[in-house]
C-alpha cells in the first residue's frame, strides 16, 4: 500500500508540473493565483518527501526480512536434497526387496515340488507295501499303512498333517526292516486247514514264516487271498513240535526247507552250462559240432602261423638274392632247398622252373605257398555264416513248440516258458560263436595278406633281378 500511494503523489506532482507549464504560457494570472500555486507545489514536495521516506523504509524492511527468507529457502532445499536421497534409498529396498521375494517364491515353488513328488512316492510305497511285507505282517503294520494310504486320499487334510502320516509310516516301515535282520517275531492270528481262528506268534525266517498258536500247534503260514489272516497248514508232530520251540523262544534250528529243495536246484541250475544246453534244444547239437570244428581249425592255424614264424629266415632269403645278383642261380636254389622259409622256398622253385616265363613260375609258387597258409579258413567262414542261421531255427522250432502248447492245455505255463527259453538260448549260442569265430578268422586273414604282399614284393625284386630289361618302368606300380 505504500508503493501505491507514493505512486499516487508522484502521478499528482506530474500533473501540477504539467499544468504549471501551461498557466506559464497563458497570461499571467492574477496575484491570489500564484500564491496557490507555491502552495500546490509546496504540498506536492511534502507529499513526494513523504513518499519517498515511505519507500526508503519499504526498501530497509524488505532488506531486513530478505536474509531470513534466503536462509529458510537454503533450509528447504537442503531438506529436500536429504529427501529425495531417502527417497532413493528407500525404492533401492523396495526393488532389492522385490527381487528377494521373487526368489523366495521360486525357492518356495521348487520346495514344493519337491514335496509334491517325495509326497507321491510315499503314497506309492504305501499303496505297494502290502505286496512287500511277509506273511502276517500286515497285522502289525496294516494300520499305519492304511492311515499313510488315507492321507493321500483324504483332501480335508493339511499338506503338513498328510506329510506327517507317511513319514511316520516310513519311519515305521524302515524300523521293520531293521526288525527283520536275523528273523523277527510277533503276535497274530491265523487260521488253520478247519477255518478256526488261533492267537499266537509268528516267526519270519527270511521268507519263510512260522506260527504258533497259544494252543501249541505250529505250522507254516500261508497267505489267504481276500483275508488279512494267514492259513497255517499243520505238520506232524516232530516238525511241529520243533517250530513251536523255534517260534517260542526264537532260537533254534529250522526243521524243514519249505521249498522241498527247490532253491538249492535253482541255485545250482542258475549256473549249470549242462542244463542251459539241455534247455536249447536239439538245434543245441549242430551248434555244439559246429563250435568244435571251429575251434579245431583256429588252433591248428594258430600253431601253423607260429611254426612259419619260427621258420622264417632273413639271412637265408638275403643269401639267396645276393647269389641271384652275382648271376650264381644254382647256389641260390641250394639256398632255397636248405632254407625252411617258404618265401625263400617259393623264390626258389620259381627260379628253379623259370624256363617257359619266371612270372608264371612266380605265380604258380605263390598259389601253392598261400594255398598252405588259407587252408581251413572257409570252413572257419562257413561256421561264422551257419551258426546264426542254426541259432535262428532254434529260435524258429522254441516259439513253434511254445505256440503249440498256447493252442491247446494252458494249465501247464512252464511248457510256454520252456519254448522261449529254447528260443532265446539258441539264438544266442549261434551267436556267441559266430562272433568269438570272427576274431580269429580276421585275425588269420590279416596274416595271410601280409605274407602275400611280402611275397610279391620279393617276387617282384627277384624278376629285377633276372631280367632287368623286362623290368617295368614303374616298379611301384606293378
Amino acid at each position: 500500500m505504500n508503493l501505491a500511494h507514493q505512486s499516487k503523489h508522484l502521478t499528482l506532482f506530474v500533473a501540477l508540473l504539467s499544468s504549471t507549464e501551461v498557466i506559464a504560457q497563458t497570461p499571467a494570472p492574477p496575484v491570489d493565483a500564484g500564491n496557490t500555486i507555491r502552495q500546490a507545489a509546496q504540498s506536492a514536495e511534502g507529499e513526494l518527501k513523504k513518499s519517498i521516506d515511505e519507500l526508503n523504509a519499504a526498501r530497509a524492511q524488505v532488506a531486513t526480512e530478505k536474509l531470513p527468507l534466503a536462509q529458510e529457502l537454503t533450509s528447504l532445499e537442503g531438506r529436500a536434497i536429504q529427501l529425495r536421497r531417502e527417497g532413493d534409498t528407500v525404492q533401492r529396498l523396495v526393488d532389492a526387496g522385490a527381487l528377494e521375494i521373487a526368489t523366495l517364491k521360486a525357492q518356495s515353488k521348487a520346495r514344493q515340488d519337491e514335496l509334491t513328488y517325495i509326497g507321491s512316492l510315499l503314497d506309492e510305497y504305501a499303496r505297494t507295501f502290502e505286496s512287500k511285507v511277509g506273511v502276517g505282517e500286515m497285522q502289525v503294520y496294516g494300520e499305519a499303512a492304511e492311515s499313510a494310504k488315507q492321507a493321500s486320499e483324504n483332501k480335508t487334510l493339511a499338506p503338513a498333517e498328510r506329510f506327517n502320516r507317511q513319514t511316520a509310516f516310513t519311519d515305521i516301515s524302515i524300523k521293520r526292516l531293521f526288525d527283520v535282520i536275523g528273523g523277527s517275531r510277533f503276535d497274530g492270528t491265523g487260521v488253520d486247514t478247519l477255518g478256526t481262528v488261533h492267537k499266537g506268534q509268528f516267526a519270519m525266517i527270511g521268507p519263510i514264516a512260522l506260527f504258533r498258536a497259544d494252543s501249541g500247534s505250529a505250522g507254516i503260514a500261508v497267505a489267504q487271498a481276500g483275508s488279512p489272516n494267514p492259513l497255517i497248514r499243520p505238520l506232524d508232530d516232530e516238525l511241529g513240535a520243533a517250530i513251536g520251540t523255534l517260534v517260542a523262544t526264537g532260537e533254534g534250528t529250522l526243521p524243514l526247507d519249505p521249498s522241498r529243495g527247490g532253491a538249492l536246484k535253482a541255485l545250482v541250475q542258475k549256473t549249470n552250462l549242462l542244463h542251459i544246453f539241455e534247455k536249447g534244444g536239439p538245434i543245441m547239437w549242430p551248434l555244439l559240432m559246429a563250435s568244435v570244428v571251429a575251434l579245431a581249425v583256429v588252433l591248428e592255424r594258430l600253431l601253423f602261423l607260429l611254426n612259419e614264424g619260427r621258420k622264417r629266415s632273413p639271412k637265408a632269403l638275403s643269401n639267396f638274392f645276393i647269389e641271384v645278383g652275382k648271376g650264381n642261380l644254382a647256389e641260390a636254389i641250394t639256398i632255397s632247398d636248405r632254407s625252411k622259409d617258404g618265401i625263400v622256398n617259393t623264390l626258389g622253385y620259381a627260379l628253379a622252373h623259370r624256363d617257359q616265363s619266371l612270372g608264371h613260375a612266380l605265380a604258380f609258387a605263390e598259389a601253392r605257398t598261400l594255398k598252405r597258409y588259407r587252408r581251413g579258413l572257409a570252413i572257419l567262414d562257413t561256421v561264422i555264416t551257419l551258426a546264426p542261421l542254426l541259432g535262428l531255427l532254434g529260435t524258429v522250432t522254441g516259439m513253434m513248440a511254445s505256440f503249440s502248447v498256447i493252442g491247446g492245455d494252458l494249465s501247464s505255463p512252464g511248457a510256454i516258458t520252456g519254448g522261449i527259453s529254447e528260443a532265446l538260448i539258441a539264438t544266442a549260442f549261434g551267436l556267441v560263436i559266430a562272433i568269438t569265430a570272427l576274431l580269429p578268422f580276421n585275425y588269420l586273414n590279416t596274416q595271410i595278406e601280409q605274407i602275400e604282399n611280402e611275397m610279391v614284393g620279393c617276387g617282384a625284386q627277384l624278376k629285377l633281378l633276372i631280367e632287368p630289361d623286362h623290368a617295368p618302368a614303374h616298379p611301384g606300380k606293378d
